[in-house]
């Protein structure tokens, strides 16, 4: 067999492919170059292509504004942090994993010592579905009030604890959002199994809002809505929904 011709044309391939490889990582290099020289925006404030009302989410940041005017990120404490004394307390940060039961037993301790708590402000991104939905129920079987003062979020997970209070307002610079949940996701379980947890947890999130007296309506749009993005709930939808009462 005659390799004479063959061992050029070999050679004359891995050429092109090194500077493919070269014009490749030039191309990236660029891309990256011009993603850098954009401004930052609030990614919560933002919109993109999938609609008007979704963001980009971010559970360990909450959208402030600056001194300027200007949109900016802060961030979001990892755990529910309870401030405020007298009738109003605020809950701040992520939903963790225990802080139903923390936050309802600091609310008893509070309760016993006779300071009893009538309004929630909330400003948390989100987390645990399972606490949330328990903090709720404690603050409607209280009586208690939620709300969300100006700038506030309340995003994924933290609605369910919102939906607890018996009157419910929110401010007009304040953020309501919902989107699709992880429920007990494993990769060691077999699909159909996963799938009844997802299918599960979503029962208990619709059964907690229907109690609340919240429309589920609201749920397409969480059940449309990927983890990554969040769908902020507009005027008419927060009323439409009765996330806010009269």
């Amino acid at each position: 067999m005659d390799t004479t011709d063959a061992q050029p044309t070999g050679i004359k391939r891995a050429i092109l492919g090194i500077v493919g490889a070269q014009v490749a990582i030039a191309a990236a290099l660029i891309v990256i170059d011009l993603a850098d020289a954009m401004p930052r925006i609030d990614p919560l404030t933002r919109q993109v292509p999938s609609g008007p009302a979704t963001r980009p989410y971010s559970p360990d940041r909450a959208p402030t504004t600056s001194p300027d005017g200007a949109p900016s990120n802060a961030p979001m404490p990892e755990r529910l942090e309870i401030s405020g004394e007298g009738t109003t307390v605020t809950l701040t940060g992520q939903i963790a994993v225990g802080d139903g039961d923390r936050i309802t037993g600091e609310l008893a301790t509070r309760a016993n010592a006779g300071q009893r708590v009538e309004t929630i402000r909330l400003n948390s991104t989100g987390g645990s579905v399972s606490d949330a939905l328990e903090i709720g129920d404690v603050i409607r079987a209280s009586g208690m009030s939620t709300t969300l003062e100006e700038s506030a979020v309340c995003l994924s997970a933290c609605p369910y604890i919102f939906a607890g209070g018996v009157a419910r307002t929110v401010a007009q610079t304040a953020k309501l959002g919902v989107h699709q949940h992880y429920f007990g996701e494993s990769a060691i379980l077999p699909a159909f199994m996963a799938v009844e947890d997802v299918q599960r947890g979503q029962a208990e999130v619709m059964a907690h809002l229907a109690r609340m007296g919240i429309g589920l309506g609201v749920m397409e749009h969480a059940l449309r809505t990927p983890p990554e993005q969040i769908y902020m709930l507009s005027r008419e939808e927060l009323t439409e929904y009765s996330f806010v009462t009269e």
